[in-house]
């Protein structure tokens, strides 16, 4: 009996201690884990297309890194958020597809990412998004209403807060998750997620209170995230919205399904910033 309890109280003790190592370093676990990289690989002149370096400065005073990708006969500009791994270098397939429908392409690297300062946070990516919203409007001078709010996976989830919080023309959310709650307890069903998630990224919320177009895009063969993650974020949207089935993967269902994907984007930009 007393052999029974040691382990019992070892056992415990290794799962509370689990518990608190979650909740301590989930920040560390999400997004270092998950190779923000700092070197760049590449840039938009290797594949053709001018480009502007910009750097922005946060609320808090980081320093951010992007760059400006202008489009001959610009319809509108696309500010791009894109997801958890890598850097603005490694999105460059994205950026020729949206410059090639007509759009200028704000892309920013976070906080923590590429050459840009400081460690990436829930509330920083906000406070990222928003500068780069901020010089869109306030720097450039371009109006709100012939701006795009672009996010893929993680960027997804800053760029639906960013549309609530603000008054695009558009909102699109690729491959997203409806929540980081939702996400602990795919990840760890064996664990109260609720209790110990710190990184919240409530899309659904945001979601419900986009009252621009919603363009929602996933692929029922996401591995990472699931399809019915996609379908939860389109409910949540209460008017103007659109769903778009891709194939494919996680990192590569826009290019496997490129053709509908860049026939259904250019239908919706097309409408969203008619006027």
């Amino acid at each position: 009996m007393r052999t029974l309890f040691n382990i019992l109280i070892i056992a415990t003790s290794g799962y509370l201690l689990l518990l608190l190592m979650l909740y301590l370093f989930q920040g560390r676990m999400v997004f270092i884990s998950n190779f923000p990289e700092r070197a760049l690989s590449a840039s938009p002149g290797d594949i053709g297309l001018e480009f502007e370096n910009v750097s922005l400065t946060t609320e808090d005073e980081e320093r951010l890194h992007g760059w400006y990708v202008p489009s001959a006969n610009s319809r509108g500009t696309l500010l791009f958020f894109h997801g958890n791994a890598g850097n603005i270098s490694h999105r460059l397939d994205s950026i020729r597809i949206f410059h090639d429908l007509g759009l200028d392409v704000l892309i920013i690297d976070y906080r923590g990412y590429g050459e840009s300062t400081g460690s990436a946070s829930e509330k920083g990516t906000y406070l990222d998004a928003q500068a780069a919203w901020d010089y869109l409007v306030n720097s450039r001078g371009i109006p709100a209403h012939r701006i795009i709010v672009f996010g893929r996976s993680l960027g997804g989830a800053i760029g639906a807060w960013l549309g609530a919080h603000n008054d695009p023309a558009a909102v699109i959310i690729e491959s997203s998750f409806s929540s980081g709650v939702d996400m602990a307890k795919r990840l760890y069903p064996f664990l109260p997620a609720r209790l110990i998630t710190r990184l919240r990224y409530p899309v659904v919320d945001y979601a419900g209170q986009l009252n621009c177009p919603v363009l929602v895009i996933h692929s029922r063969h996401d591995e990472i995230i699931p399809f019915d993650m996609g379908q939860a974020i389109y409910a949540a949207v209460k008017k103007h919205k659109t769903f778009l089935e891709i194939s494919g993967d996680h990192n590569n269902g826009f290019l496997i399904s490129h053709a509908d994907y860049v026939a259904a984007l250019r239908d919706f930009i097309q409408s969203s910033l008619s006027d």
